[in-house]
């Protein structure tokens, strides 16, 4: 998982849902800040793979178009063997699962 820009900051679009749950986040200056938010999530939402973070020059979501989410899978080889639609609607599991299942040659 690659963690990148926060998509509710407290500075900008904040949603109910994060409000109702008590999650309010400021959108990180520094890639330090951007760890510590990273971290949080991970901690909290029990993230149970590694977790890495894009620096604060958002380099990683621009390449990969990820804002605010898509699912991606790399083989072996580091070449992307799926690229998922641009989420939130993009944002399919069932797709990734499948493209793991034809790759491996085996179900997930």
């Amino acid at each position: 998982m690659v963690y990148i820009r926060e998509a509710h900051p407290e500075e900008g679009w904040v949603v109910s849902m994060n409000r109702d749950e008590g999650i309010e986040v400021n959108d990180p200056a520094t890639n330090e800040e951007r760890l510590e938010v990273a971290a949080s999530c991970a901690i909290n939402m029990k993230i149970r793979m590694p977790v890495v973070v894009d620096d604060v020059d958002d380099n990683i979501a621009a390449a990969y178009g990820a804002l605010p989410d898509r699912l991606y899978l790399v083989d072996k080889g580091g070449k992307i063997a799926f690229q998922g639609d641009e989420g939130p609607w993009g944002f399919d599991p069932n797709a990734l699962e499948a493209a793991i299942e034809k790759l491996t040659g085996s179900p997930n």
